[in-house]
């Protein structure tokens, strides 16, 4: 099946719809958030919730092709977009303010893991949650003050409990996205959990490594702090410190056995591969704010971008204006290629952190640019310019480093492991 450029009727109308959101929701509350760290935007949670559970999805996750109506044959007609339509999405509500998309209600990373190495009554059980009557939040914890990109490094430990089939977890988790949202017991708030990353077997490395389902209200888990960040202020980033929390026997996602393989680890790993050209398209969504935002102003001074002209006949702004369309719509056909592989099951891990790591270079280089280009202006907090340029930085960190990314990359095109070439 080729891969379609023009985005599907489906995926363009909810665009439309998600560009009033950005405008009248996001965009116009975006430095007074900004200004507020840590204050929730209770409005946009509550509203977004509500409008998901009106088009059937509790959460932005994939959903299987069809709607259910359907029967089998035209099921099988209808191309899969789940994940290209969940890039747009999130592109466009990016766009908006990329500190708000990321208080979107729903799953996240957390729903992403379940999603991807979750057993079908694992899935069933968790992912239903965000269709109910609250908003709920889920969230991936991973990341340790000694290990970052380096996931081996991880020291959270979980031990079987034999005499109740428990497993016992001890660890801290820091840079939680959602942390505090999905653990915290806000009335407005649905019960949410984390995907606590931990070992099993520390001696066997990657191989030990498991990724455990634990839920908000769950003795000896609790959210130990809140950081104050460059950027996405209105996103909680959370601490957390999880001592003697039992969790059942089932809320393990894989196997419970450490094999000689890291099989287990790269299924659970399969999360990024499906996510990282997510994490892609909300970076582009803040270039394209800013790029059209330069555009407004230009125009509004009278500079026009001419267009079809040979590079030696345009003026430098010209030349940087059309740079920077050409960087945004490359970096975007890159996402478009890791999610269509992603909808139609092919092994996208090369395709993927390409994605990211093009979206991070680029979102970067588009927010600085614009400042630049609008000088004092771009710099004061008159504009949004200089948010998004702090905005934008996160694209290059989370999720895999740029720097990890360009392994991953490597790693794939020359056929090293990651032993091999680190």
């Amino acid at each position: 099946m080729p891969i379609e450029f023009e985005p599907p009727k489906p995926i363009v109308q909810t665009q439309f719809v998600l560009k009033t959101v950005a405008e009248e929701m996001m965009r116009s509350k975006s430095r007074y958030y900004d200004e507020h760290e840590h204050e929730i935007p209770w409005d946009y949670i509550e509203f977004m919730h509500t409008a998901m559970k009106a088009m059937g999805a509790g959460s932005l996750a994939p959903k299987e092709k069809g709607n259910g109506h359907e029967g089998e044959e035209q099921k099988e007609k209808r191309p899969p977009i789940a994940y290209q339509s969940l890039a747009a999405q999130i592109e466009a509500l990016a766009w908006g303010d990329v500190g708000f998309y990321l208080c979107t209600p729903g799953g996240g990373l957390g729903a992403a893991a379940v999603q991807a190495a979750g057993t079908p009554e694992q899935r069933a059980k968790f992912l239903a949650r965000f269709a109910g009557e609250k908003p709920t939040f889920a969230a991936m914890c991973m990341t340790e003050a000694g290990a970052g990109s380096d996931t081996a490094s991880i020291r959270a430990r979980a031990v079987l409990d034999e005499k109740t089939n428990e497993w016992v977890i001890n660890g801290e988790k820091i840079f939680v996205t959602a942390g505090d949202k999905s653990l915290t017991p806000y009335e407005k708030l649905g019960k949410g959990f984390i995907v606590v990353w931990a070992s099993i077997d520390p001696s066997a490395g990657r191989a030990g490594m498991r990724a455990f389902v634990v839920e908000a209200g769950t003795p000896g888990v609790r959210v130990t702090k809140l950081e104050h960040k460059l950027g996405i202020r209105v996103s909680d980033t959370a601490a957390i410190s999880l001592v003697d929390v039992r969790v059942p026997f089932d809320h393990i996602l894989g196997s419970p056995t450490v094999e000689k393989t890291t099989t287990g680890f790269k299924g659970a790993m399969a999360t990024f591969d499906a996510t990282r050209p997510l994490v892609a398209a909300s970076g582009l969504g803040v270039a394209r704010a800013a790029l059209e935002f330069l555009k407004e102003k230009l125009a509004e001074n009278g500079i026009q971008i001419r267009y079809g002209l040979p590079r030696q006949k345009l003026t430098a702004i010209e030349r940087d204006v059309i740079d920077m369309d050409i960087m945004l719509k490359s970096a975007w056909l890159m996402v478009i290629k890791a999610v269509w592989m992603a909808d139609n099951k092919h092994p996208n891990a090369l395709e993927s952190s390409m994605s990211k790591v093009k979206a991070g270079d680029v979102g970067t280089k588009i927010t600085q640019k614009v400042v630049e280009i609008l000088g004092p202006l771009g710099y004061s907090r008159e504009f949004l310019a200089e948010k998004w340029f702090r905005d934008a930085k996160i694209t290059d960190i989370y999720e895999g480093t740029g720097q990890i990314n360009r392994l991953v990359v490597a790693r794939q095109i020359l056929g090293y492991s990651g032993a091999e070439l680190r």
